[in-house]
């Protein structure tokens, strides 16, 4: 089975930035689908972003578009979400995520390797 391990969240201010990681262990995914999602108090998980194998489809969510910045190198089997403009509402676990067996999609079901989630807090 597939691990993977995000890093990089943390505290920050609204206004302000953060990067995260989420590194594959030991595995080669081959044309794996990466991606992330995330979960706020009280509310349901919802898409973040996804990445195609190669890069050559990008999907954001409404809500992060033009913030957000989704990259991987698969040399190195990650993923990183570059968080830019960070709000309050934007304060949530982030879950990276991954599949060998579908494509680019929004919905949570599609994925089947999960990481632990990383907390990321905006303050006001």
């Amino acid at each position: 089975q597939v691990q993977l391990v995000e890093s990089g969240g943390g505290l920050v201010q609204a206004g302000g930035s953060l990067g995260l990681s989420c590194a594959a262990s030991g595995r080669a995914f081959g044309r794996s689908v990466m991606g992330w999602f995330r979960q706020a108090p009280g509310k349901e998980r919802e898409f973040v972003a996804v990445i195609s194998w190669i890069g050559s489809i990008i999907r954001y969510a409404d809500s992060v578009k033009g913030r957000f910045t989704i990259s991987r190198d698969n040399a190195k089997n990650t993923v990183y979400l570059q968080m830019n403009s960070l709000k309050p509402e934007d304060t949530a676990v982030y879950y990276c995520v991954a599949s060998t067996r579908s494509g680019a999609s929004r919905s949570a079901e599609e994925y089947d390797y999960w990481g632990q989630g990383t907390q990321v807090t905006v303050s006001s």
